[in-house]
């Protein structure tokens, strides 16, 4: 995920928010906010070479993108993460493809647990986040209000079975 993507990212995140049910966030930041936190090496997008995009080049179906937990050295192996698919591209194994770069990517560099919250209404980022070997580790009651509606958020999590 470079600059070069930011533009149809953003625009993949507003599609997310503007469904209600994949963040908290109700506005889309700018790029230089959205990738301050944002660890590059575990940054991805799933392009379509075969169509392009009259905006950026290939066009973008989907994103994944991993933070730090903490800053303390005792998580250096904890990443919390985030995947939007672009509604035209949904199904075609968009979200398997980005989660298996982010596992691959963050495996390679000896982190051994992925982590996210998860609306319990996002039915279908759950079932491809235990597809991918994710599981629920309990859910957050009330932990954040939305539009003013208070929501509770499943702990999701991934740990490496070849980090030890």
């Amino acid at each position: 995920m470079t600059a070069r993507h930011g533009a149809q990212v953003l625009d993949i995140y507003r599609l997310g928010i503007d469904e209600g049910q994949a963040t908290f966030e109700t506005a889309v930041p700018t790029w230089e906010h959205f990738v301050a936190a944002k660890l590059p090496a575990h940054s991805h997008v799933a392009v379509d070479t075969d169509t392009g995009s009259d905006r950026d080049g290939d066009r973008v179906l989907g994103w994944v993108a991993a933070t730090a937990v903490s800053d303390r050295c005792a998580y250096a192996g904890v990443v919390e993460h985030s995947v939007y698919v672009h509604p035209e591209a949904r199904g075609r194994g968009v979200g398997s493809a980005l989660l298996a770069a982010l596992i691959a990517s963050t495996e390679a560099a000896g982190i051994w647990t992925i982590q996210s919250g998860v609306f319990p209404e996002n039915t279908a980022s759950l079932a491809l986040h235990a597809r991918a070997g994710f599981r629920v580790i309990g859910t957050r009651e009330r932990i954040g209000r939305h539009h003013g509606v208070w929501r509770d958020v499943v702990l999701i999590e991934r740990r490496s079975p070849v980090i030890a």
